[in-house]
């Protein structure tokens, strides 16, 4: 075979191919989610990633902390607080797009121990928690601003011992800070969520607090208003779905729809 007619049969090969168009760029979505997320959100976005070759970039911190951060212009695209009333607080900031805003999911609040010192306490009006703290501290959310610690403090209150313990509080600028100060031993007993006492093999849930002694615990989501990822609305779509469902459940949340 002449070289001549070997060129021709190689650009003929060639040409038969299918040309190769560039890769999509990968969208990135900036999240800024409530503390109590962190296992069950990270479980969800690897899988949506997975899916869709798309990424996340996750601040986890306070619902207090965050709105403040998204009031002063921090860059993100969506926002899910662990209560309604940080997410109005940025609402009514005209903030968020109102039209994408949801309640995703439900928890609740339990009495947690050091797990090597853990028995159980029945949570009831008048119970003696002040007795079972004694000269430790009570690990909690700061009170005034954190979710969890707004949650603990109506529940106490409702059963009659806010007063006994409000001066054993150690208030934390998270839940997940609240549950490592008992994780560590550092506080005999905490209130925190019952997903983050699942996260935690170190403490042990030793009560469940009633659920009509607080307020609803509920997890609104909602696109931020100065939100430019094209892949937003898409991700909020897969958190709300039947597919990323099971990483919030096999937590301890649920769902509310």
């Amino acid at each position: 075979m002449n070289r001549r007619l070997l060129l021709k049969l190689v650009v003929a090969a060639f040409a038969a191919l299918p040309l190769a168009l560039p890769a999509a760029a990968a969208e990135k979505v900036t999240v800024f989610a409530a503390a109590s997320l962190k296992n069950a959100l990270d479980a969800a976005n690897a899988a949506w990633q997975k899916e869709t070759g798309n990424e996340t970039a996750v601040s986890y911190a306070a619902s207090s902390a965050l709105a403040k951060q998204i009031e002063a212009a921090a860059p993100a695209d969506l926002f899910i607080s662990a209560d309604l009333a940080w997410m109005d607080y940025v609402a009514e900031k005209k903030l968020i797009k109102d039209d994408t805003r949801s309640n995703l999911l439900g928890n609740r609040i339990v009495l947690v121990a050091p797990k090597d010192k853990a028995s159980t306490v029945e949570i009831k009006e008048g119970f003696d928690l002040a007795g079972l703290v004694g000269d430790g501290k009570l690990a909690m959310g700061a009170v005034d601003s954190v979710p969890a610690g707004k949650y603990g403090k109506a529940a106490l209150e409702k059963l009659g011992v806010w007063s006994s313990v409000e001066g054993k509080v150690a208030g934390a600028e998270s839940v997940r800070a609240a549950l490592a100060l008992v994780s560590r031993g550092e506080a005999p007993y905490g209130i925190v969520y019952q997903t983050d006492a699942a996260a935690d093999p170190g403490v042990a849930v030793v009560g469940t607090f009633p659920e009509d002694s607080h307020p609803p615990i509920i997890y609104p989501v909602a696109i931020l208003s100065e939100s430019r990822s094209a892949a937003a609305a898409a991700y909020l779509n897969f958190l709300k779905s039947d597919k990323a469902a099971p990483f919030f459940t096999e937590q301890g949340f649920t769902i509310l729809k």
